[in-house]
């Protein structure tokens, strides 16, 4: 097993909409082969901290993920939110 913990800090004004983006990707990229869990948690002392957790069977699948169409997409739509 192969697990990836991404800590991301958002702006304020776009809590919600990266809250809507992650759990889109997060919908999508647990459909994929050799993905066990893909969580979106937001911490409660700080709202505008998130951790991402990925739990994938092998490195490989990580990198396959990341050559998917909704992983890009997330990307690309989050990047100015953080």
């Amino acid at each position: 097993m192969y697990i990836v913990l991404v800590h991301i800090k958002v702006k304020n004004e776009y809590i919600e909409s990266f809250i809507q983006a992650s759990l889109q990707n997060a919908k999508h990229s647990i459909q994929e082969p050799g993905i066990e869990r893909f969580d979106v948690i937001q911490e409660t002392e700080d709202s505008t901290r998130f951790i991402l957790i990925e739990v994938y069977q092998t490195p490989d699948d990580q990198l396959r993920h990341r050559e998917t169409k909704h992983y890009q997409f997330w990307r690309d739509i989050v990047a100015d939110m953080m």
